[in-house]
């Protein structure tokens, strides 16, 4: 895991402590003796993908930095119900205090990386890649657009300050596409990308003819889509987006676009189903 991913995780983190400790677990520190030690696993409940578990150890190891760590299935995996994840032996306190946050991370993580994986899938055999988008928790982009990663789909745009991304509202402001585009190209170095949102097939002749990057086809038809493919002739590259759901996607990749943005990828997360279990 990239050290920025956890960096990020690491912020979160004291959130997390401070909205579900706060003074002390005053349960398990009035049942449990400090200097006991136990060994606990990770284990799906569900098949998915795994994501998140170096999250998962950095949680672990704030309450006790000495514990034994291992890996069975790592991130990226595809597990099926009942794959134990990781074993690992530390501090009793510590494994039940860091169990929730441990979690929480993991099982949204997984959440995500399952759904990319099956839209994946999905379109296997066509050439188009599928996207996230910026609808990520806010906090927790590195860590949605990682795991985005390890269930094999790829990031669109971080945020927005690393590509143009001409939109309806910007468009309205401008007087038009090209009148949008020429105002960012004087401003801009050439080494960054602009996409431009179309919603017509007018629209998309006005971007191709502003030579713009990327046209996105925002919440057209499979026919139009179909249309705008032909009509831009590989002159740029296309990006599909706007209802892709999972029923839908194969049809769209089907039209020849290069790119499906499905911001469902983040969300609309359904949390893996993961539980720890102390065996020791």
């Amino acid at each position: 895991m990239e050290e920025k991913v956890l960096k990020s995780a690491e912020v979160l983190f004291d959130l997390a402590y401070t909205e579900d400790i706060g003074d002390g677990d005053i349960t398990t520190n009035n049942l449990v003796p400090p200097d006991s030690s136990k060994t606990a696993i990770l284990v799906a409940k569900v098949d998915g993908v795994i994501a998140g578990l170096p999250v998962a150890e950095m949680v672990f190891k704030k309450f006790d930095e000495n514990i034994s760590w291992n890996v069975k299935m790592p991130d990226g995996s595809k597990v099926k119900a009942g794959d134990v994840l990781v074993e690992f032996t530390g501090n009793y306190r510590a494994l039940l205090t860091g169990e929730r946050k441990a979690l929480n991370f993991l099982q949204r993580l997984s959440g995500i990386a399952t759904y990319a994986n099956k839209c994946k899938e999905e379109v296997e055999g066509h050439n188009v890649e599928i996207l996230d988008t910026r609808k990520t928790l806010p906090g927790y982009r590195h860590l949605d657009k990682y795991a985005v990663r390890m269930g094999g789909a790829s990031n669109h745009r971080f945020g927005l300050f690393d590509m143009v991304m001409i939109k309806d509202n910007h468009i309205q402001v401008a007087g038009g596409i090209k009148k949008a585009v020429g105002a960012i190209r004087s401003k801009i170095p050439k080494s960054i990308k602009i996409e431009v949102e179309t919603t017509n097939l007018d629209q998309v002749q006005e971007a191709l003819d502003a030579d713009v990057d990327i046209i996105m086809l925002d919440n057209m038809s499979s026919k139009m889509m179909k249309e705008a493919v032909t009509l831009i002739d590989r002159r740029a590259k296309i990006e599909a987006s706007g209802n892709m759901t999972l029923k839908r996607i194969r049809k769209v990749a089907s039209t020849g676009v290069n790119y499906i943005s499905i911001g469902a990828l983040t969300h609309s997360v359904k949390a893996l189903d993961i539980s720890q279990r102390i065996i020791d």
